[in-house]
Formats: structure tokens, sequence, C-alpha cells
């Protein structure tokens, strides 16, 4: 049977976005240039989550967008021949050229989600920079991908799995470890 222990509850969460909405608005000396790309699904509610957040804290909109890649998991149907993510649907609406794109996911493992938002990203236009967001990074990586937000570092063994659970899909917000 499998082991589940909680990490985050709804508290944890909101305190983690409010972090990473500060944090985002210092580093980047507000916010005019830049725009919140969520990865669907759960980095898209996660990003207009930590656009409400900003938007509070500023007094102004901050542009947002979202991408939907299928995610590559072993539990996953291969998506492309080289067993990438594949990028399924762009809703970004407004020209990223020159401006500081922040890609918004819920978990940061491989990698490989990442680089297919940054490739459908760089199809969009020409950003003056791209920046990472994360909730939960479990560590792992294939590729040389790093967050540069991050709500919680979770280490984690390649036999866990980290579960996102959101009020949105799921009726309520946790994150669990499951072994």
């Amino acid at each position: 049977m499998t082991e589940k222990a909680n990490i985050l509850d709804e508290k944890a969460i909101g305190r983690a976005l409010t972090r990473i909405a500060h944090e985002i608005i210092e580093r980047n000396k507000g916010i005019s240039e830049c725009v919140l790309v969520g990865i669907k699904t759960r980095g898209a509610f996660l990003a207009k989550r930590l656009a409400e957040k900003i938007e509070n804290i500023e007094g102004g909109r901050i542009l947002t967008g979202e991408l939907d890649i299928t995610l590559y998991r072993d539990d996953l149907t291969e998506k492309t021949k080289n067993r990438e993510p594949l990028v399924q649907q762009v809703d970004v609406t407004h020209d990223i050229t020159g401006k500081k794109v922040i890609l918004v996911d819920d978990v940061l493992y491989t990698g490989r989600t990442v680089r297919a938002a940054m490739d459908a990203v760089m199809d969009l236009g020409r950003p003056a920079q791209i920046q990472l967001a994360i909730l939960v990074d479990r560590g792992h990586r294939e590729l040389p991908i790093r967050a540069d937000y991050v709500g919680k570092n979770i280490p984690t063994s390649s036999d866990e799995r980290i579960v996102v659970e959101m009020t949105e899909t799921d009726g309520k917000d946790q994150v669990t470890i499951h072994e």
C-alpha cells in the first residue's frame, strides 16, 4: 500500500505563492516588463493566483498567458518520436518580444516540460529573459534547468511521487509525497 505524507497544506501554499510574488516583483524591479505564463494545468492555476497576489501588492495588472504541454512521464503515452513533451496549445496573446517571461509550473522534476515550454515561448518571439517559478522542486534533473523562484524544495527518491492538488481541479489545496 502506498504511504503518503502531507508536505504543504492550503496555508503553506498561499504563503509560498505570496513569497514568490514578492520575489518576482523585487527581482524584476516591478512588473511592467513581465509576463506570467502558466504551464497547464496546475501551472496555469498557480500563474493566475500569482497574478492576483502581484496585482494586490503592486496595484497594477501583470500580463498572463498559458501553455498546454503534455507532460512526459513514464505512465503517459509518448507524444513525440524523441520522447519530448508535446506542446498542444499556446494561449499567449501578448507580444513577448523584449519582455521577461516567467514560466510557472507546479513541480520541477526532470526539466523536460520546462524545456518544451521554453521552446514554445521562443516560437512566439524573442523575450529579454525567461525565468521559472515552481511550487515544488523535487530534484532529479535530466537537463540543466534551475528554478528562479521555488515555493519548497522537496528532495525525493526516484520511487517517490509528488502530488499537487488544487481547489480548481481537485477541490482542495495540498501537496503530498507518495512512497
